[in-house]
């Protein structure tokens, strides 16, 4: 973006958004952790599966969206829907089925929707790329009709929508993964005198979009048929995206540790969908212990990654300028381990707890040390 004369350059919407998603990521869903067992005291919107699962999703994992697809906007842009989304966590975390937090969260994801969708929009050539603004027209209509199904007393619905939910963040992941990774490695490798014939890969990641859009339309079907073959069609989908991972040959970026970073991420997404399938075809394990593979695992190691990445480059120029964030990558990877393999539900909860909280105050400390080198850099001298 080119700025007009005389005017400082817009602002990115995720010098505010990151810090706060690692905050509410680091303080607030641990905290329902332990409202759910007792242990400590909570808020209403804390004290059940349904809250964890929704701040997780329309709390966190959407704050994060927002600070990466919302680019610079003005400022009073960006500080307004700030606004909204801190108003709409406390009202859900107060009054989870009132009409006042659904307003709120309404107001923030239409907000979101009418900066974002039509740029995409507007800029995608290819049919693949028009997919972002299907997704995130759809993430904020489930976290509506989350409130509105909350505020009629239908759990069972809401927890159907968790699914749906999860697999449409899912797509956002393989698709900005991708496109993240994909041209980061090519670069690399060029540099190590190496060529990369596979890098975005359309008729991959074409297929495993289409599929995906077959699998949410399935899931709207209250049979076992649907449920099984959603199954058969995730692992379908994992297998994909892991053929589409070794070609990027990441083992030739040992050297780089914010891609390794990446693609463990993209790599949690390939065993989410994987563990998911299993449990939806042959009820193997758990569905809540395999989703968490998608929840902790990818969402948490990819977007964990993503803020420190970018925020890192634009103020460092060096994405690897932070070594501590990658302690913070390990942490996620044991958190989900122990979410998906842990046998005593209390101890497992508690410990994939910590886990997180640690992992993601790191990252705080890191972005708001980065903010405030940031600030210094455009402070006029004299």
């Amino acid at each position: 973006m080119v700025s007009a004369p005389g005017k400082s350059p817009q602002p990115f919407a995720n010098l505010w958004f990151f810090p706060l998603a690692a905050a509410y990521a680091a303080l607030v869903l641990p905290w329902s952790v332990l409202g759910q067992w007792d242990l400590i005291a909570a808020p209403p919107g804390l004290q059940s599966s349904l809250g964890h699962a929704h701040e997780m999703l329309f709390g966190f994992a959407l704050a994060v969206v927002a600070g990466y697809v919302l680019g610079p906007q003005p400022k009073t842009t960006t500080l307004s829907l700030v606004a909204l989304w801190s108003l709409a966590r406390l009202t859900f975390l107060m009054w989870p089925t009132h009409w006042l937090s659904l307003s709120l969260q309404a107001a923030f994801v239409v907000t979101l929707a009418i900066k974002v969708v039509p740029r995409f929009v507007k800029a995608a050539k290819k049919w693949r790329n028009k997919t972002v603004a299907p997704i995130i027209s759809g993430l904020c209509l489930a976290a509506v009709v989350f409130h509105l199904l909350a505020l009629t007393e239908h759990a069972h619905l809401q927890h159907a929508l968790l699914l749906e939910t999860i697999l449409l963040i899912s797509s956002l992941m393989l698709f900005m993964g991708g496109r993240m990774i994909a041209p980061a490695v090519a670069g690399h490798l060029t540099k190590q005198g190496r060529t990369l014939e596979a890098r975005v890969q359309p008729q991959l990641e074409g297929l495993v979009l289409i599929t995906l859009a077959i699998i949410l339309v399935l899931n709207l079907v209250p049979q076992e048929w649907a449920r099984r073959a959603s199954g058969g069609l995730l692992l379908a989908i994992a297998l994909l995206t892991l053929v589409r991972l070794l070609r990027w040959q990441i083992w030739h970026c040992l050297d780089r540790p914010d891609l390794l970073a990446l693609a463990l991420g993209y790599l949690w997404l390939v065993a989410g969908w994987s563990l998911t399938g299993l449990s939806l075809t042959w009820n193997l394990l758990p569905l809540p212990q395999a989703l968490h593979a998608l929840t902790i695992g990818a969402l948490g190691t990819l977007t964990l990654s993503v803020m420190a990445r970018s925020r890192l480059h634009r103020v460092r120029r060096d994405p690897n300028a932070s070594p501590v964030i990658y302690l913070a990558v390990a942490l996620l990877s044991l958190a989900a381990l122990i979410r998906i393999l842990g046998k005593a539900p209390t101890a497992s909860y508690l410990a994939a707890a910590v886990c997180w909280s640690l992992a993601y105050l790191i990252l705080l400390g890191v972005l708001l040390k980065l903010a405030v080198e940031e600030r210094k850099k455009k402070k006029p001298v004299g």
